[in-house]
């Protein structure tokens, strides 16, 4: 008999997406090389979409949610992987397209695995999660384009009391960055400060779209809000700047000219942390493993069983969430 275990299954009905958790079995996961036992996974911003029906995001139903994901091999037809292993997987559509990680195993194809790397264990990993990930590309990003800490100027997070401005604050200012972080809630600014960020803006001050440039202010940005307040930030680069983009909370389209880019050669640069290179992904966790402060790590993580995910989905949406969520998902 195929071994029982349980996950968070999504089904649509009429255009209604509903979750509940359920007992499935080992037969029931789709196709993939490799088996997991799921230990950790996160919940980010997309997630809680998924959670509640949001963006059409899911491909096909019944479902489990969870877009990323850190466990043991339980099998591989893969020579790459051995029953032992430790693994982490972010990207590759999963969650949306193919079962993710809210369930206790998984199923998936090998080339979207990563192997856990020294200096990490799996919590910590997942602690990091997507979110994290996304984060270290986007400064290898700025790095990849000649933003170095050496260099005058500070470099803008916005969203930075979420998932990925957390851990960018906490990258930027371990590696000598001077950092500005954006938030909108007055309650984080000393979380943001302990994380290392130089100085506080309000996110109501990033808000003006009437002048195509504004006075120079940045030698660097990471942006996940997009919309009006990217557009914002590239009116305020300075001249060869670099903003580094990475999400779409504030919608998709940019009400933004040409302008910042031609007269004052600012360059924007898309991160995209799904289809992602292997030997790429595998530089951003080597990194993340030797570079991020582990105490300032679990400072911004709050634990929380996968059977309590569906209130926390809905706080993630309304922006009462501050930091990394760990999803424990044996606790179920």
């Amino acid at each position: 008999m195929s071994e029982a275990f349980r996950a968070l299954v999504l089904d649509q009905t009429d255009k209604n997406v509903s979750a509940e958790f359920k007992n499935l079995t080992i037969d029931d996961l789709p196709d993939g090389e490799v088996l997991v036992k799921v230990r950790w996974s996160t919940l980010n911003y997309k997630d809680g979409m998924i959670l509640n029906g949001l963006g059409r995001l899911v491909r096909n139903y019944p479902h489990v949610p969870g877009v990323d994901f850190a466990g043991e091999v339980v099998s591989s037809t893969d020579t790459r992987y051995k029953p032992g292993d430790e693994v982490i997987l972010t990207g590759w559509r999963v969650g949306e397209s193919h079962w993710g990680g809210y369930g206790q195993f998984a199923r998936v194809k090998a080339d979207w695995l990563v192997p856990l790397p020294g200096g990490l264990d799996a919590s910590q990993a997942m602690a990091i999660g997507t979110a994290g990930f996304t984060a270290m590309l986007a400064v290898m990003a700025l790095e990849n384009q000649d933003v170095s800490a050496d260099q005058e100027g500070e470099v803008l997070v916005t969203g930075a009391a979420g998932g990925v401005g957390s851990v960018a604050v906490s990258i930027l200012s371990s590696l000598g960055y001077r950092v500005a972080a954006s938030t909108g809630r007055a309650e984080t600014h000393q979380y943001l400060r302990d994380l290392g960020a130089n100085t506080i803006i309000d996110r109501n001050d990033l808000t003006d779209t009437s002048k195509p440039l504004l006075t120079e202010r940045w030698l660097g940005a990471i942006d996940s809000v997009g919309s009006t307040t990217l557009a914002h930030v590239l009116s305020e680069m300075k001249y060869n700047g670099v903003v580094a983009a990475c999400g779409l909370a504030g919608g998709p389209d940019l009400p933004a000219t040409v302008i910042p880019f031609l007269l004052r050669g600012v360059r924007l640069i898309g991160i995209d942390s799904v289809m992602c290179p292997y030997e790429t992904r595998l530089a951003a966790w080597q990194r993340l493993a030797g570079e991020l402060p582990k105490d300032q790590l679990e400072a911004a993580t709050t634990k929380i069983a996968l059977s309590d995910i569906l209130p926390w989905g809905e706080k993630i949406l309304k922006g009462q969430v501050k930091g990394r969520l760990l999803v424990d998902v044996q606790d179920c």
